[in-house]
């Protein structure tokens, strides 16, 4: 990883903001150019039929030739212009999502080869916006946690490197290590002016166990999964199937994860007989639609889901078909907006895109990486002040909520 970061130090050192903004622009029309060039099949990379718009697209690109020609002459230092492309690059398809990347040959090089198990990590997990890594949610216990990391921080810089100049694969390699190694973050949270510059140790990071609880005489089943994983998804399945049909359910996804989206839709089914779960389509992309399976479905007793800006992916894609079901309340803060399909394409030189080529929606046709999920009850979660009232929360009030929605409600 070293290698990695030093090459990339590098390029910051080489290619001012200034300029890489204006190559920015180039680099679009040399991307599509190599798409081209690499034979594709019938249509370039950007979708461009070979008897279609290219009258336009090779104006541009003169026009971006000639802007090439007058910065290779007239910029205030000769540019390295195979460096600046790789900057640019990057910026590029992260211009289109967040976790869309074009890794570079030595960066696709460490992602081929990273290990999948036995991997350290800090505790968080991570995606981008506005730009910054930022934290979506922070596993209980985990060294990030103890640095009171919380959903929402913005991870400023990882050692040397602004992550606004890191792809996001790029991003959750170098939170990676060896256990006992240690990563050096800058991290900006909310309502304070200064970053905090944190050392944090890597781990081998457990999930928490599932939580669970009684409410009201035993009326109301508690249940928070946390990672949802098949194993945790057949946990929560067997806690409703002992609970009994009838016991009312408080879901809590908050800080919920899990890029397997199959595992949401599982989640959404116990609740759900009949109806569409969810639909999964891109430009070229078959389309698919997730309908619940009734062999599947476990309870009709009233329900409650209570949701924040961590809840992501698979925990969304639940928490939105049992919303535009009309299921049950949804309770809680806008979630963080995760749920697409990537692809990885290699490229010649040994670099590679991960591009992401479908998006999942709601029943009612939200985009949830476009539009998130919006509770219909909403109620925000307090920002702390400092650390120790991150310690200290004084009340739940998103749950509070959640439980007298339920209390009204007959059995």
């Amino acid at each position: 990883m070293s290698g990695l970061c030093s090459s990339r130090a590098a390029v910051a050192v080489r290619v001012s903001r200034f300029f890489k903004r204006v190559v920015f622009v180039l680099s679009v029309a040399i991307f599509a150019a190599l798409g081209l060039g690499f034979g594709l099949g019938e249509f370039g990379l950007f979708g461009v039929h070979a008897g279609g718009d290219q009258d336009g697209a090779y104006r541009q690109m003169r026009v971006y030739a000639e802007v090439l020609k007058k910065i290779q002459t007239d910029y205030v230092t000769e540019p390295n212009v195979n460096d600046v492309t790789t900057g640019a690059l990057h910026g590029l398809l992260e211009s289109l999502d967040s976790d869309s990347s074009y890794l570079s040959p030595a960066e696709y090089k460490i992602y081929k080869d990273r290990p999948t198990t036995g991997v350290a990590q800090v505790g968080i997990n991570v995606s981008k916006r506005f730009g910054y890594a930022t934290v979506v949610s922070v596993v209980p216990g985990s060294p990030a946690d103890h640095e009171h990391l919380a959903d929402g921080d913005v991870i400023e810089s990882i050692g040397d490197q602004s992550t606004r100049e890191l792809s996001l694969a790029v991003i959750r390699l170098m939170l990676e290590g060896k256990p006992g190694s240690t990563v050096n973050l800058s991290v900006v949270r909310p309502r304070k002016s200064d970053p905090d510059k944190l050392t944090l140790t890597r781990t081998l990071v457990s999930q928490a166990p599932m939580a669970e609880q009684q409410y009201e005489n035993a009326t109301i089943l508690y249940l928070k999964p946390g990672l949802l994983t098949a194993a945790r998804v057949d946990e929560v399945a067997a806690r409703i199937k002992a609970g009994g049909k009838g016991r009312k359910v408080l879901l809590d996804l908050r800080d919920s994860t899990g890029d397997d989206a199959d595992q949401g839709v599982r989640l959404a089914n116990f609740f759900l007989k009949q109806g569409t779960i969810a639909t999964l389509e891109g430009q070229k992309f078959p389309v698919q639609t997730f309908t619940a399976d009734a062999a599947k479905f476990l309870t009709d007793a009233p329900l409650a889901v209570l949701v924040n800006r961590g809840t992501y992916g698979a925990a969304e894609i639940a928490a939105g078909a049992i919303l535009d079901a009309k299921r049950g309340d949804v309770v809680g803060e806008r979630t963080f907006g995760e749920g697409s399909v990537q692809k990885t394409i290699e490229l010649p030189d040994g670099a590679a895109l991960l591009l992401t080529v479908a998006k999942y929606q709601s029943p009612d046709g939200k985009k949830i990486e476009d539009d998130a999920v919006t509770p219909n009850v909403t109620v925000n979660e307090p920002i702390p002040e400092d650390d120790d009232e991150a310690t200290a929360p004084k009340g739940d009030e998103p749950l509070t909520k959640a439980l007298d929605l339920l209390k009204a409600k007959s059995a």
